[in-house]
């Protein structure tokens, strides 16, 4: 009788933790019960994700996910109170985990390691690492960072890419980071750093923003290719549904398109300067046929 006993409150406890599992995933049943929905944001994320100040956020992710969160409030038949969340590159991942943010809207490459913690939507923006210089540096490719300070952002991936390329082999650099984005550019910029190797859409927006944009420029190889998608809690596939369904429908209607012109293209605030970067190939065969594949598939292709 005393090991049933055991035996039923250890299968008891299975059980309960089973359901607060579910309970924690279900992030749909959690906004229709709450009606709130927190988003995590960027507050220095280029054009995909960024803060004007007086938590005011913006840009091309963050007006996706409204977009998104709109059709959900359909779904559920019930308004939503958005409530933004900034996150930085350290933090993101554990915040979606434990429940903090419901869904986030930064600039995050989904790969197969992330994929072990957290899920992701179908690919809305794929990136391609470069490098951005003093436009009077000199330094033209990964070669000629040889003995120089390279710039990241703490938490991101891309120096790990920079010294996985097979053009950096024996090339030896001393690393600096910046804590976000524009603590990173901020090295550049104040000479801390001789390079700074990032995403090219933020390289850009960062560029675009800074008080003399002629002062730099973008160039080197491609690093890597990497999708970037919106970020969402692992093992809840109702709301992964809900929100690729919507997704897919901006992707066939046009949507999307017309959202990448507006912030990528178009002026953008607060000083209306233009990121300029033109949709790639990779990105316009991902809005064509929509999936959420990481980025070692990216690489397998090349």
């Amino acid at each position: 009788m005393k090991k049933s006993l055991v035996g039923w409150a250890a299968f008891l406890a299975l059980a309960s933790t089973g359901v607060a599992h579910a309970q924690a995933t279900d992030t749909l049943k959690k906004l229709k019960d709450t009606g709130v929905v927190t988003m995590g944001v960027r507050e220095s994320s280029g054009a995909l994700s960024y803060t004007l100040g007086d938590g005011k956020y913006v840009g091309y992710h963050v007006e996706i996910c409204q977009k998104v969160l709109g059709d959900i409030e359909k779904q559920l038949g019930r308004k939503l109170e958005v409530k933004y969340q900034p996150v930085t590159s350290q933090n993101r991942i554990p915040l979606v985990q434990n429940g903090t943010v419901d869904i986030e809207c930064g600039s995050t490459t989904n790969n197969m390691t992330r994929q072990k913690d957290v899920a992701f939507a179908v690919t809305t923006f794929v990136e391609e690492v470069r490098i951005a210089v003093k436009a009077n540096s000199g330094i033209t490719s990964i070669a000629q960072l040889n003995g120089k300070k390279v710039a990241t952002t703490t938490g991101t991936t891309s120096v790990q890419t920079l010294r996985k390329n097979e053009r950096a082999t024996n090339v030896n650099f001393e690393e600096v980071f910046g804590k976000d984005h524009a603590d990173s550019f901020l090295l550049l910029e104040t000479g801390r750093a001789d390079a700074f190797v990032m995403d090219g859409s933020l390289l850009a927006g960062l560029i675009a923003k800074s008080k003399n944009p002629a002062d730099y420029k973008i160039v080197g190889e491609v690093l890597s290719v990497e999708p970037i998608a919106i970020m969402i809690r692992k093992d809840d596939p109702a709301f992964k549904k809900a929100v690729d369904d919507s997704l897919r429908a901006m992707m066939k209607s046009g949507e999307i398109a017309k959202l990448y012109d507006k912030w990528l293209m178009q002026p953008i605030p607060p000083a209306n300067a233009k990121v300029g970067l033109p949709m790639s190939d990779n990105l316009k065969a991902a809005l064509a046929n929509p999936n959420d594949k990481p980025m070692e598939d990216y690489a397998a292709k090349k």
